[in-house]
């Protein structure tokens, strides 16, 4: 049993096949070098007391009666704590845990698995629970979904912990198998724009997907065929049954499908060194997020669309579960500096928002240090 850790506990970004995690597709994530720093000790008192670094806030927790909190980022912590007396029945010491870093909130860039690994990991030390990064992955996808209440894939975990550096993963998420990517971009480099914005639709539509995707497939699967994954359906399958489907679930499935594709292509790219090619896979995954998926918005399709004017931006899109977060773009680094000040002037222009801008390196996964 420690008395004492720290964790690091990077975001992660995810360079194409977004939303596809959840069907069971190939993806394409990174862990970064923006990370949540969360210090965990045991303590004497009646109450286990949490101080978040970035909201400048704190809150008490009496975990002989663990509740839900009206306060959102509470409850990351809470359904930890919940998930390891209830479902794992294990008796758990008070402590004291304080939040910092510099991984931005609200982004898209996987903060709050960020905040659940990492706690699951201090807990475990402090208890000596020895809780493995597998069962950890496994705990953080039950918590954000039976207690947060979001239907995601299991992506975002995956990669938090087993990110290396320089490396992008290649994770097949119908059965967690995967291979690292070497993450040289040449001259380029990858820069995050995020729109400080969250359109409150977003939890509730990121499910409704989950569920039109889900509705897909069983569509497709009444005419005889036995898919197991909606990234598994052949594009021409999907094409011949048009006629079974509403609207908006055709479009849905039909961008799943096509994402996969764009996937295994920009793998291929990668090892060709084609930033070119790979680039462009990025802008064609974006408009398919905006028209075939529509979880877009306006400020996020403002910033893409004023990348294509700039030839040293070979690629864009919309990052993250969408109407609001992060843009990823590729772009030649000897211009970067330029390209903020100038997009962020614009962006301020049309929104009265402030942009703000990270340029990220690929990193390693979450650390433990005693």
């Amino acid at each position: 049993m420690n008395k004492k850790v720290i964790i690091e506990s990077p975001g992660r970004i995810n360079m194409i096949g977004e939303h596809i995690d959840y069907n069971g597709g190939l993806v394409m994530p990174a862990a970064t070098n923006k990370k949540l720093i969360i210090e965990i000790e045991i303590s004497k008192g009646n109450n286990s007391v949490v101080r978040s670094k970035l909201f400048d806030e704190s809150f008490e927790i009496n975990i002989d009666s663990i509740k839900k909190s009206d306060v959102g980022w509470h409850n990351y912590i809470i359904g930890v704590l919940e998930n390891l007396i209830t479902k794992r029945q294990v008796r758990l010491v008070n402590f004291s845990c304080v939040i910092g870093g510099n991984l931005p909130v609200g982004a898209g860039v996987s903060s709050s698995s960020s905040l659940i690994c990492g706690v699951l990991k201090g807990i475990s030390s402090i208890n000596s629970l020895d809780i493995s990064n597998e069962e950890i992955i496994q705990i953080a996808r039950e918590v954000e979904h039976e207690f947060i209440g979001v239907k995601g894939g299991i992506m975002d975990q995956f990669t938090i912990i087993n990110g290396k550096e320089n490396k992008l993963i290649l994770l097949d998420c119908s059965d967690l198998s995967y291979k690292y990517v070497d993450a040289n971009f040449n001259k380029y480099q990858i820069l995050l724009l995020n729109t400080n914005v969250k359109h409150n639709l977003s939890e509730t539509s990121y499910n409704d997907r989950v569920l039109e995707c889900s509705e897909a497939l069983e569509i497709i699967n009444r005419k005889k065929n036995k898919y197991k994954y909606l990234v598994d359906v052949p594009s021409d399958v999907l094409q011949n049954l048009k006629s079974e489907f509403q609207k908006n679930i055709f479009k849905r499935a039909l961008y799943v499908i096509e994402e996969q594709k764009r996937v295994r292509d920009a793998y291929k790219n990668l090892l060709d060194n084609d930033m070119i090619s790979l680039g462009k896979l990025m802008y064609e995954s974006h408009f398919g997020l905006k028209n075939l998926y529509e979880v877009s918005c306006k400020e996020l399709d403002f910033l893409v669309e004023y990348s294509t004017k700039k030839s040293y931006v070979i690629g864009s899109r919309m990052m993250g579960g969408g109407f609001g977060g992060c843009v990823i773009n590729l772009i030649e680094k000897d211009d970067t500096e330029g390209y903020i000040k100038n997009i962020s002037r614009r962006y301020q222009e049309k929104f009265s928002i402030s942009l703000e801008c990270h340029i990220i390196d690929v990193s390693k996964g979450l650390k433990l240090s005693i």
